[in-house]
C-alpha cells in the first residue's frame, strides 16, 4: 500500500538531466521522473538560464507525479522528506533584492585560471577552477561591476534549497566545493577565511567572504521545510503541500558517495561515463596540496581526494560507432549491446601493456595534466602489435588513464590505503570488463552494486529518509550499512597482477607520448 509519509524525494540537477526519484522507507524505488536540458555557451560562458532550472524542475516532478498516479493510483500531495542535489561547484550570484547579478557560471567554465592558481598559492590548499571561490575571486580581480553588489552566492542545489525553504543552507560535502573545509570542526576553514578576506581586501573588497556563503550543515541535520512558495514552486497545479521536511542540498559528489556507500575512511567509489572521477575517504590529510587531487568531504564532513578527469567514454563510444558503421557495411545486422560486449571482452585477450598502442580520449582538456584543449589520437611505434584486442584495451585504458595518473599519487607517493572502491557508470556496462579494468588502474578491489545504477538523485533521497527515519545517535555510515545496503547484491573483483604490470607500463609510454598531445591541441 502507497503511504505519502512514509516516502522520501530525491531530485538531482545533472549536466544533461534532472531526475526526481521516489523511494520507501527501506529507500526501494517507488517512481521516478526526468527531464533532459542542456548548458548554453554564451557569451563565452556556460550556463544554464534560471528559468530552465524551474520549467525543467516541475516538468520533472510532473512526470514523477503522474508516475504515482499510474501505479498507485495516488495524487500526491505529499512526501516525509525532500532533498535537492545538483553538479557541484559554479557561481550563482545576488544582490539583496535576490536579483541574479551575472548569469549562472557552471563548473565547465575554465575562466579562473589566474583565481586558482593565486588562491592555491596563499591558502596553501588546491583550489580548482570550478570552485564558487575561485569564481568570485576572479571577479574581484577583473574588477567586475557586480562585485559591489554582492549578498551571497551559492552552488545550483542550494539555490533551489533556499527558493524552497527560505534558508540559505549547504550540506557540508556541498560547501567543501565552494570553500575549503576543516573536517575537524565540519565548517569552513577559519584561517584560509582569514586569508582570503586578507586578499579581498586589497583588492577594495571589505565583505566578509563566510557571510556571503551558506551556512554548513552535517547530513542529518535540520535544513527548513518546504515553504507555501516553495510547493507552488516545485508543483504548480497546487496539489504538494508545505511544511515538508527538507534535508541539507548536497552535490552530486556526495550522492555519488551515498549511493555506493563509501562514506567510511578506506573507501571510495568510481563514476565513469562521459566524465570520469574517483573519490577516496582519507584516514589522514595529505602531506601536500597537489594540482591533481582536489580536497572535498563526505556528506558527514570527512576528508576525500577527488581526481576529477573531464573526458571517458565519449572516444569510445565513438569508436564502437565506428564497428558499427563498419557492421552494416558489411550486411551484419548486430546491436549496439553485441558490438560493445564483443570489442569489450575481446580487448582482455592480448597484451597487457596494450603491446605499444596509446590511446588518448581528450574531447575536452584535461587539467590534471597540463592539457587545455582535447585531441582525440591513437598513437603507435611501427613495430607496436596492432591487433583488434590491443587496439581495444588501449582505448579501455586510455579512457582511465588520467585518472589513474593522479590516483597514483594517492596509492604511490602518499601511500594511502584503499579498502574498497565501488564502481558505477556506463563504463561497467559490459560485465566484468570495465570493472577488471579499473581494478588495474588502481590495484584495488572494484566493487559493482545493484542499486548504483539508480544515481545520485537516489543518494540524495536516502539522505532525504536519514533526516527523518534513522535514530539521532546513528551514524551515516551505520544507517547505510544497517538500513540501506545490507543483503544489497554486488559483485567484487580482485586487481589481476599481470594487468596492474601491464597498466603502470601503458602509462609510463602514456606520459612520454603526452607531449604529442599537447602539440596537436596547441597547433591544429
Amino acid at each position: 500500500m502507497f503511504e505519502e509519509k512514509n516516502t522520501a524525494l530525491g531530485i538531482e540537477f545533472g549536466s544533461t538531466r534532472i531526475k526526481a526519484v521516489l523511494v520507501d522507507e527501506e529507500n526501494k524505488v517507488l517512481a521516478q521522473g526526468d527531464h533532459e536540458w542542456e548548458n548554453h555557451l554564451e557569451n563565452g560562458i556556460w550556463t544554464y538560464p534560471l528559468d530552465e532550472v524551474w520549467t525543467g524542475l516541475q516538468d520533472c516532478y510532473a512526470k514523477l507525479k503522474a508516475d504515482v498516479k499510474e501505479k498507485y493510483g495516488v495524487t500526491l500531495t505529499r512526501v516525509g522528506a525532500i532533498g535537492f542535489s545538483a553538479m557541484m561547484h559554479g557561481y550563482l550570484v545576488f544582490n539583496d533584492k535576490d536579483e541574479l547579478l551575472v548569469p549562472f557560471r557552471t563548473w565547465r567554465n575554465t575562466i579562473t585560471g589566474d583565481a586558482a592558481k593565486e588562491l592555491s598559492e596563499a591558502l596553501s590548499f588546491n583550489i580548482p577552477q570550478r570552485w564558487s571561490i575561485a569564481h568570485y575571486y576572479q571577479c574581484i580581480l577583473n574588477k567586475e561591476p557586480h562585485v559591489k553588489d554582492v549578498s551571497y552566492f551559492m552552488t545550483l542545489a542550494c539555490y533551489v534549497h533556499y527558493k524552497m525553504t527560505g534558508r540559505k543552507v549547504a550540506g557540508v560535502g556541498e560547501a567543501s566545493g565552494m570553500f575549503p573545509i576543516d573536517s575537524s570542526t565540519g565548517n569552513y576553514d577559519a584561517g584560509m577565511l582569514k586569508k582570503f578576506n586578507a586578499l579581498a581586501e586589497k583588492h577594495g573588497v571589505t565583505a566578509k567572504v563566510e557571510d556571503l556563503m551558506p551556512r554548513v550543515l552535517n547530513a542529518g541535520e535540520d535544513a527548513g521545510t518546504l515553504t507555501p512558495e516553495g510547493a507552488k514552486l516545485l508543483d504548480p497545479t497546487g496539489d504538494l503541500e508545505a511544511g515538508i521536511p527538507l534535508a541539507p542540498p548536497e552535490g552530486d559528489a556526495g550522492t555519488g558517495m551515498v549511493a555506493t556507500n563509501a562514506v567510511s575512511v578506506g573507501t571510495g567509489n568510481v563514476s565513469a561515463g562521459t566524465s570520469v572521477f574517483s573519490m577516496v575517504v582519507l584516514e589522514k590529510p595529505l602531506s601536500k596540496p597537489y594540482e591533481e587531487i582536489d580536497m572535498v568531504t563526505t556528506p558527514t564532513g570527512e576528508a576525500v581526494a577527488m581526481v576529477h578527469c573531464n573526458n571517458c567514454t565519449s572516444d569510445l563510444n565513438a569508436w564502437v560507432n565506428i564497428f558499427k558503421e563498419y557492421s552494416e557495411a558489411m550486411g551484419i545486422n548486430a546491436s549496439m549491446n553485441d558490438i560493445y560486449g564483443t570489442l569489450y571482452n575481446k580487448a582482455l585477450t592480448e597484451d597487457a601493456d596494450c603491446g605499444g598502442v596509446i590511446s588518448f580520449n581528450y574531447f575536452g582538456g584535461e587539467p590534471v595534466v597540463g592539457i587545455n584543449e582535447g585531441r582525440p589520437m591513437i598513437v603507435r611505434k611501427p613495430d607496436a602489435k596492432f591487433t583488434l584486442a590491443n587496439f581495444m584495451r588501449s582505448n579501455l585504458y586510455g579512457a582511465l588513464g588520467v585518472l589513474k595518473i593522479g590516483n597514483d599519487i594517492l596509492l604511490k607517493e602518499e601511500k594511502v590505503s584503499i579498502k574498497s572502491i565501488t564502481g558505477h557508470g556506463g563504463f561497467f556496462k559490459t560485465k566484468g570488463v570495465g570493472q577488471s579494468v579499473l581494478a588495474a588502474a588502481l590495484n584495488a578491489p572494484i566493487t559493482v552494486m545493484a542499486t548504483a545504477g539508480e544515481g545520485g538523485a537516489w543518494g540524495m533521497a536516502v539522505l532525504a529518509n536519514y533526516c527523518i527515519r534513522a535514530d539521532k545517535s546513528m551514524k551515516l555510515q551505520q544507517y547505510l550499512d544497517e538500513k540501506v545496503f545490507a543483503g544489497q547484491e554486488k559483485e567484487t573483483l580482485e586487481p589481476d597482477p599481470k594487468m596492474v604490470a601491464g597498466f603502470d607500463a601503458y602509462i609510463a609510454e602514456y606520459k612520454k607520448v603526452l607531449k604529442a598531445e599537447a602539440v596537436a591541441a596547441k597547433e591544429w
